[in-house]
């Protein structure tokens, strides 16, 4: 157990210089998820079909937001360490390529959430 909790310590270090990009790319993974969930039980409710919550879709955002982490830490890493003189942020770039594919998600999800007003526009 405690070569357990020192690895993670040593992973949390050795990723805080991107916790801020990593925070941000997990908002939009849990926005375009929840947005997910609510649209599929309204087009459910549409159809008059029976809508359940499925584990395997919850685990494929998990496995999502694990690898968006490692992606972010990888990309970071390149950055620090073996193009230090390039400056070429492919960390800020990754996550920003993950935001906007996460925010195109949220945007076909948004016309089916009846909570959110301001999609009406996108309605088909």
């Amino acid at each position: 157990m405690k070569q357990l909790t020192v690895l993670l310590t040593a992973l949390v270090g050795l990723l805080a210089p991107v916790q801020t990009l990593v925070c941000c790319a997990l908002a939009f993974v849990c926005i375009d998820f929840v947005t997910g969930v609510v649209a599929s039980r309204v087009r459910a409710r549409r159809q008059r079909a029976r809508w359940a919550f499925e584990s395997a879709k919850a685990w494929r955002t998990v496995y999502k937001i694990v690898l968006v982490t490692v992606g972010i830490a990888l990309t970071w890493l390149i950055d620090r360490f073996v193009l230090p003189f390039a400056e070429l942020h492919l960390a800020n770039l990754f996550t920003g390529f993950v935001c906007g594919v996460e925010l195109w998600s949220y945007l076909e999800n948004a016309p089916n959430c009846p909570t959110i007003r301001c999609s009406a526009g996108f309605r088909n």
